[in-house]
């Protein structure tokens, strides 16, 4: 080796060893062969232990420097001997060879031989070796020995810096975590609509699986169970009769004492008395005197109905209003997308309903302190005098009956929607619903009286009182009437996607052609434009017309069947009006037949009432739909084809002329009419109501709390100066109490009279607008008699007879006798006067914390504190008065007024029932006009969303600004932006067809006239100047706003300068053409 490597590093190959090179070679071959030796035996004792199988001897061998193994770990003498001795059962898998031979390989290049037996080494192959396939070699140990260690070694590791690592791990999972929680959050979020409707259809399955087998279950064991059930009734009776029996044996002593106590049942007899009998005698009634009296709980419900009332009429008003905004806005809208130049009066307009909105509730105190309600005695009479007038308007209808016919019908219509409703707080309770029926009839009676001539007046005009009275049911009282009436039934027609009515061939036709030529793919060779005969010809148009003709049929009866099985749900008042229009018209016209009748109670009360609501349910709350939302085309039709049904039925009108194609439903409607016959006759049959309410002349002066009304200053000075107008033909008899009132009133008052000095500035340049707004504050008047009976005045006999009542009532509550008389006569003794003492003490604690409102009058108070003694006297000086009157008779000891007490005995329970039904009926009023509220604010919010999107669009496009927002925001580059003005003969405007005609002045003159138009200041505001042979004649300014309202309501043509009959449509085109580029 050593020579070989000289002559590689000399080049030479025919170099030779020098001595020492030579010792050196030797040296070196004896220490490998005693490494090798060494190294053999070493790997030799290693074998060997592994096979013995002690662990602690193979680790020492392991460790010997002689093996020459590297990376030996104590702590891992276990795991090297398991795996050595596992790779020396591999090796020996097929047996031992039986070999003593080994070899080895020394510094990875010579091989060296050792007999395991002898201990003989050699480094030449000897003759047949084989090796020993039990023996490891040191490759393979060391092999197995550095898996070990590395594995160790990284264990050793990885535990030396667990926690970073278990740190990296839960940062990492968390991570992976949130990361899938946010994935499936969000997917749930997507998915939940249609994760709920599985849900619901899962869970419907279910119910309806699980309903369907227990009623299996049930109908197939029908005889068992009823056995069962006969059973267990009869074992059940048996059980309860058996416990009831010894129940009473228990308590046989009990018993006997009820029994006792119920025979002597006086009181019940009495109670009997009170109620049954026609003359109850004076010691019954006695014991029932203490129902009249009033707990605190009636002063509460008292002031809760009055508070709910409050504020269920200026909810109705702020309604009102914001609903008459609403559908100004939804007209400016609409002319909004037609002319662009509306822009600025849209948005005006939503700040003025956001305005309103946010501030619905004016403040009703604000003449509190000032003005009408001012703390002096001048104000303090005027505000009397008004309180005087407005409770005789209510409780006399005549006069405001009158009213009504004495103004123009526009004017009329506007009064009823604002004044007459306020000053019945729109019926919130039974008292003011009386009064505003009795209203209704009178005034019903008056228009029939004077203003029908012929019975189908009713039908073909627009009589005021019917439109008052259907416009009143179908608002806040009458509104959830109307909804439980019709929504059930009108929600299933909208939500049937199946119902497709459509009765008109011609629009049949043209459907089944369209649909041909979608499922060709060709055009069809059917002409498009047909008449209705022409379509009729078609067999395919025919039989879809019978289809959707039994359809009609089949959706008619189920809103018929509704209306006609709800009769109860039908307000009292469109009974009883329909009631009095049906009497008043057989009085007026005797001649006319039943039938005749009833198609003008049906007009009312179907037609008028009930129609609209099913052609348009949206527009009448009888359904819910969202701010923006809206009915499809196809459902409108379909209730309008239901509607124009049901009001052919009410009227027993069959289908010819123009709808001869359905004479098929003639059958159909006679038979409905039959129905609707039935249900109006069935409608008419209500009681008066004075019967219905429990109201007669008394009631204002027995009842806890007095009117009050919430009405404007603009309508208290609209009624006066109304009444005092017309005050001759409402009133012909000057000496009639409404002509004392009025010069009570003296002249109408302005705003700021009523308001207060000082309620304006009389400084502010804006003083008119100022005013106008404050003419809209409401005030409250707490509605009193003037003629109500005076201290010493005994002329009104009814007043008297309450009076007279109320000091019995506190005479007999300590007195005893058996007749009144009897009282009277005998003195009363000082326990008597002690209690009745004490009874007056009571009374004026509780009158001390009585609110004003609910208080009797100072006379009746000044009444109920005298001594008993003088309170005798004074009621047999008013006896003699009323019998004078012939109200009362001494011959049967004063029986009528104790009659009138057993009566107001038995009314008090009544009309405090009647009390807390109406604070439930004002409590779901004022809820429903809160979610009416919330639609009209969503409403609000849906256009003021929809103004935001227009201006920004218009912002987005302002190279091209067609209108300004505001008189500074363009005051740059004004002159840029500056229309000239146009100039146009007549004759050129008659060519354009602008002008019709020029009154006065002939067609060939037209040449000479010289129209100049330029835009004012005001965006939409347009001056118009006429030249006659170029002398100015005339000057007028057009605001396009007219012009667009004109074109709304569909006038065609228009005077200007009152001469010239100009085109209106045209004139919109010329200006938008002319100055907007449009």
């Amino acid at each position: 080796q050593t020579k070989a490597d000289i002559c590689e590093s000399s080049g030479d190959g025919s170099a030779e060893l020098w001595l020492d090179q030579i010792q050196d070679g030797i040296h070196c071959a004896n220490r490998n062969e005693e490494e090798a030796i060494k190294l053999a035996a070493a790997i030799a004792d290693i074998n060997r232990e592994v096979a013995g199988g002690d662990v602690q001897k193979t680790l020492t061998a392991l460790t010997r420097p002689d093996a020459g193994l590297r990376g030996v770990q104590p702590e891992c003498a276990d795991t090297y001997f398991n795996n050595l001795s596992e790779k020396q059962t591999q090796n020996t898998g097929e047996g031992c060879n039986g070999s003593v031979w080994v070899k080895h390989k020394i510094k990875d290049k010579f091989a060296f031989f050792y007999n395991l037996q002898s201990g003989e080494n050699m480094w030449a192959e000897p003759d047949g070796f084989v090796q020993n396939n039990t023996q490891l070699s040191k490759e393979e140990i060391q092999s197995i020995i550095g898996g070990i260690t590395a594995d160790y070694n990284r264990e050793q590791l990885w535990l030396a810096h667990e926690n970073l690592v278990i740190q990296l791990q839960a940062r990492a999972r968390g991570y992976l975590v949130r990361t899938s929680h946010c994935k499936r959050r969000e997917y749930l979020r997507r998915q939940e609509p249609t994760v709920i409707r599985l849900q619901a259809s899962w869970k419907g399955y279910k119910q309806r699986k699980t309903y369907k087998d227990r009623l299996k279950v049930l109908q197939d064991n029908a005889a068992a169970i009823v056995k069962i059930q006969s059973w267990v009734k009869m074992w059940t009776a048996k059980r309860r009769y058996s416990q009831r029996l010894q129940y009473f044996k228990d308590h046989e002593k009990e018993i006997v004492k009820i029994q006792a106590f119920l025979r002597a049942n006086k009181a019940r007899e009495d109670y009997r008395t009170l109620t049954g009998s026609s003359n109850p005698p004076l010691n019954v009634v006695r014991k029932f005197v203490h129902l009249l009296d009033q707990s605190n709980l009636d002063f509460q419900e008292e002031l809760d109905m009055t508070r709910l009332r409050e504020e269920v009429v200026t909810k109705i008003r702020s309604n009102q209003q914001m609903e008459k905004d609403l559908n100004l806005m939804d007209i400016k809208i609409g002319l909004l997308v037609k002319n662009r130049i509306t822009l600025q009066d849209v948005v005006s307009h939503s700040k003025k309903l956001n305005k309103k909105s946010k501030g619905q509730v004016g403040d009703m105190g604000m003449g509190d302190k000032q003005g009408i309600k001012g703390l002096s005695k001048e104000k303090r009479k005027k505000l009397e005098a008004y309180q005087h007038f407005f409770y005789l308007l209510q409780t006399n209808p005549t006069y405001l009956a009158k009213l009504i016919f004495q103004m123009p019908q526009n004017k009329s219509t506007k009064f009823m929607d604002t004044v007459i409703f306020t000053l019945y707080n729109y019926a919130s309770n039974q008292r003011e619903e009386y009064l505003l029926l009795k209203l209704f009839k009178t005034a019903l009676e008056e228009e029939i009286k004077s203003k029908v001539d012929q019975i189908q007046d009713i039908v073909t005009g627009n009589p005021t009182v019917i439109k008052m009275v259907v416009s009143f049911n179908r608002g806040a009282r009458g509104q959830n009437a109307l909804r439980q009436l019709l929504a059930p039934v009108v929600k299933e027609i909208i939500e049937d996607k199946s119902l497709g009515i459509n009765t008109n061939p011609v629009d049949v036709y043209k459907a089944w052609v369209n649909q041909l030529e979608t499922a060709t793919g060709e055009a069809s060779k059917l002409p498009y434009e047909v008449t209705t005969e022409q379509a009729l010809s078609h067999e395919e148009v025919r039989a879809k017309l019978e289809v959707s003709n039994r359809s009609l049929r089949t959706a008619t009866d189920k809103v018929l069947n509704s209306i006609v099985s709800s009769l109860d749900n039908i307000p009292y008042g469109m009974r009883y009006i329909a009631k009095v229009l049906k009497n008043s018209l057989h009085e007026k016209f005797p001649d006319a037949t039943e039938d005749e009748l009833l198609k003008i109670v049906g007009n009312l009360l179907y037609y008028r009432y009930m129609n609209p609501a099913i052609v348009a349910p949206d527009g009448f709350d009888i359904i819910d739909i969202t701010a923006g939302g809206q009915l499809h085309t196809d459902q409108r039709r379909n209730l309008g084809s239901v509607a124009k049904v049901l009001q052919h039925s009410a009227a027993n009108k069959l289908f010819e002329g123009d709808n001869a194609h359905m004479t098929s439903m003639n059958n159909y409607i006679s038979q409905t009419y039959q129905k609707f016959r039935k249900f109006f006759q069935a409608a008419c049959d209500v009681p008066s109501p004075e019967e219905k309410f429990n109201v007669d002349e008394y009631s204002d002066i027995v009842t806890l709390s007095k009117p009050v009304i919430y009405i404007s200053i603009e309508e208290v000075i609209n009624t006066h100066s109304l009444v005092l107008e017309h005050q001759d033909a409402i009133s012909p008899d000057h000496n009639d109490l409404l002509h004392e009132l009025l010069e009570d009133l003296g002249d109408v008052p302005d705003v700021e009279s009523l308001l207060g000095e000082g309620a304006v500035d009389p400084n502010d340049p804006n003083k008119e607008n100022t005013l106008s707004q404050l003419a809209k504050t409401e005030i409250s008047l707490t509605l009193t008699s003037k003629f109500e009976l005076r201290e010493g005045d005994d002329k009104d006999m009814k007043s008297l007879m309450i009076k007279t009542k109320k000091l019995i009532v506190d005479v007999v509550r300590v007195h005893p006798g058996e007749t009144l008389m009897e009282i009277l006569e005998n003195p009363a003794s000082a326990t008597q006067e002690s209690e009745h003492a004490k009874i007056v003490e009571k009374r004026a604690v509780q009158d001390a914390k009585t609110p004003d409102k609910m208080k009797s009058s100072q006379s009746m108070l000044e009444d109920g504190q005298l001594p008993l003694e003088q309170k005798k006297r004074k009621i047999l000086r008013n006896l003699r008065t009323l019998e004078q009157a012939g109200l009362v008779s001494s011959e049967n000891k004063y029986q009528e007024i104790i009659n009138d007490i057993s009566k107001d005995i038995r009314n008090q329970r009544r009309y405090r029932q009647r009390r807390k039904a109406e604070l439930v009926k004002l409590q779901q009023t004022l809820n429903a006009l809160n979610s009416k509220t919330t639609f009209y604010q969503d409403q609000i919010n849906y256009y003021d969303t929809y103004i935001k999107t227009c201006l920004d669009n218009l912002n987005r496009k302002n190279s091209r600004r067609s209108i300004k927002l505001d008189g500074k925001g363009e005051e740059r580059g004004s002159k840029k932006f500056k229309q000239q003005s146009l100039k146009y003969t007549a004759a050129r405007l008659h060519e354009k067809g602008v002008i019709l005609e020029i009154e006065g002045l002939q067609a060939n003159q037209f040449k000479n006239v010289m129209f100049d138009i330029s835009p004012s200041e005001e965006v939409g505001d347009f001056d118009v100047k006429a030249k006659f042979m170029g002398v100015e004649m005339e000057k007028v300014q057009l605001h396009f706003q007219d012009l667009l309202q004109l074109q709304y309501e569909g006038v065609a043509v228009m005077k200007m300068f009152d001469k010239a009959k100009v085109n209106v449509n045209l004139l919109i085109f010329l200006l938008n053409k002319k100055f907007y580029g449009k």
